[in-house]
């Protein structure tokens, strides 16, 4: 009796197993036919007029000219892992990053970056010097030498002072300003050569252009001391006196006061020093015990203009001043300030509003300067004060010799060998 349905009967089973085969046969295995999406025919095309043409399979492989098919099931990209590429086997692979172009495009980022940085910081800088000293009123100018020649003064301006400050720093509300010291900074190719002129320096008046009234007054060789110069008619005076009586043209005229010079110690942070002695002067308000430490503006416009504490007066403290003034060009060269910008721009800052210049001065003069100041303390150059032969009625009298002698040298950039006191 046939038990399967109508029209079906074991002939039609064939000796196939498993499917209701009676055969005592097994099957042979069957090859899992693997398809390949390649592109269809074009249209009109195949086997069955317009019918795409199928790929054929023998054992598991395509034929027609699919010879290089991979089905993916060895790499793993069927499942999304394992394949080249680490994608997951559907869609486009995402390129690897082009690290090449990445760093270049941020090399040159940072290098506009700084260039604009830089220029910025330039006409920033350049707009607050002020310029206010024309030394094209100084007249019978001696010949310019070698190297360059800058007159450094510090005064006793209060400008910019409040009642307060005046009292916190000993400055006393006199009127007007006169100098608290005066220094050549010689530069060239023998190294910075720093030399002090003592404010009670004898020297003679020559015939001069009034600053503010262009008037020629004519000399009558008056003796002052070097510090009634300045009062007498300012920086151009000054410079004319100082040119006068040493021969030495003077290139640029930088001047500081009470306050721009405290106000730039603090804005770098302190000064550290060695102070040779323990100091105390009610005048001045120093007091400072000896050794190496750092001052803050206060304890620093002390330390450079105290001089009745010292033995010798104001010979000692010109030294005093040349070896703080090296030691703050030193402390504003550091990297600590220099790459330092919340420390570099209120120095700087501090500074340029602090200065008063000759119309000429640019900040590559500036840089010039304090490099070369930075060049003294690094024991690359020479400090001294002027050579003295004596005094005369509470004036320091020169030693005409030498000073001739020291002038030539510095006029020719020779290495200095004349000593001071």
């Amino acid at each position: 009796m046939n038990d399967w349905p109508e029209a079906w009967s074991d002939d039609n089973r064939g000796g196939r197993y498993g499917r209701g085969s009676a055969s005592a046969q097994p099957e042979s295995p069957r090859v899992m036919r693997q398809v390949r999406r390649g592109r269809p025919a074009p249209p009109g095309q195949g086997a069955y007029g317009g019918v795409p043409q199928q790929p054929q399979y023998v054992d598991g492989h395509g034929s027609g000219g699919y010879d290089d098919y991979d089905s993916g099931y060895n790499t793993g990209q069927v499942y999304g892992g394992g394949g080249r590429g680490g994608g997951d086997g559907y869609g486009p692979q995402r390129p690897a990053p082009d690290w090449r172009r990445r760093i270049k495009w941020t090399a040159i980022t940072l290098v506009t970056v700084l260039f604009v940085t830089t220029v910025a910081t330039y006409f920033w800088a350049d707009s607050k010097l002020n310029r206010e000293v024309d030394l094209s009123k100084v007249i019978e100018r001696p010949e310019k030498g070698e190297g360059t020649n800058y007159l450094i003064v510090g005064s006793d301006s209060r400008e910019g002072l409040s009642d307060e400050d005046k009292k916190r720093l000993r400055t006393g509300s006199s009127e007007g300003k006169r100098t608290d010291s005066m220094m050549i900074l010689h530069t060239g190719g023998n190294g910075p050569t720093l030399i002090s002129l003592p404010r009670d320096s004898n020297v003679e008046i020559p015939t001069f252009k009034g600053s503010e009234s262009g008037k020629i007054y004519q000399g009558t060789g008056r003796q002052v001391k070097l510090n009634a110069a300045y009062a007498e008619d300012g920086p151009e005076l000054l410079v004319r006196t100082v040119e006068f009586n040493t021969g030495l043209h003077i290139d640029h005229y930088v001047e500081i006061g009470f306050a721009g010079f405290a106000n730039i110690v603090d804005a770098a942070g302190g000064v550290e020093i060695d102070i040779p002695q323990d100091i105390k002067d009610t005048k001045s308000g120093a007091d400072l015990k000896k050794g190496k430490q750092t001052l803050n503006g206060e304890e620093a416009l002390a330390f450079v203009r105290t001089r009745y504490a010292l033995a010798g007066s104001d010979l000692d403290r010109t030294k005093n001043q040349q070896k703080f003034l090296s030691a703050l060009a030193n402390q504003v060269a550091t990297p600590g300030t220099v790459l330092n910008p919340f420390r570099l721009y209120p120095t700087m800052g501090a500074g340029l509003d602090s200065l008063i210049v000759d119309k000429e001065m640019g900040l590559f003069d500036l840089a010039d300067m304090f490099w070369s100041m930075k060049g003294v303390s690094g024991g690359e150059g020479t400090s001294m004060n002027m050579p003295l032969a004596g005094s005369s009625g509470g004036n320091l009298l020169w030693d005409k010799d030498k000073v001739k002698q020291l002038v030539n040298q510095l006029n020719n950039d020779e290495k200095v060998t004349v000593t001071g006191d």
